[in-house]
């Protein structure tokens, strides 16, 4: 999607990711958003920022002088900054990778009878570059979490969290 200045996107269906890279070729995620959200170049100072469709997407242009919730807008951002930069803390990546399971299912999940379905079609590689880390152990992890009745897959890549509580997952 085109960054511009002065106008920002209301999603109307899809989701898109926000990201950037570091100096060494780092990608970084700045967030995250779907349906009614608005993202756009005028909340970040990043030169570099990148918004990227991850599913099909339609949206619609609002011009930033006609925003008329713009401190809103502006504070679900940084709670989404906030909840990526806390799950990005965390030391262990196994506690990082279920953490921000549980906060895509927060936020994009729906109920099923196997658990929270997170339709977003996220590759390892996706959420690699979501929680920084590699690929290699974002699969090797899922596949635990898979085995342990934390997760089932489903086609297309969509994953379900059966765990109501990741804080009781031990390894």
């Amino acid at each position: 999607m085109p960054t511009k200045f002065d106008h920002l996107w209301q999603i109307e269906s899809g989701f898109v990711r926000c990201l950037t890279w570091l100096e060494d070729g780092t990608t970084v995620v700045l967030g995250i958003w779907g349906d009614g959200e608005i993202v756009g170049k005028p909340f970040t100072q990043t030169d570099t920022c990148q918004i990227e469709s991850m599913t099909k997407v339609k949206v619609t242009p609002v011009p930033i002088a006609n925003l008329s919730n713009y401190p809103s807008v502006l504070l679900e951002h940084m709670n989404q900054l906030e909840n990526l930069m806390q799950i990005r803390s965390y030391k262990r990546v196994d506690l990082m990778l279920l953490r921000f399971l549980n906060w895509l299912s927060e936020r994009f999940g729906s109920d099923t009878p196997q658990g929270r379905l997170i339709d977003l079609r996220l590759t390892h590689l996706d959420i690699a570059e979501s929680i920084g880390t590699t690929r290699v152990t974002v699969t090797r992890i899922l596949n635990q979490f898979e085995q342990q009745g934390v997760i089932k897959y489903f086609p297309l890549k969509r994953i379900v969290l059966c765990e109501a509580d990741p804080w009781h997952y031990e390894i």
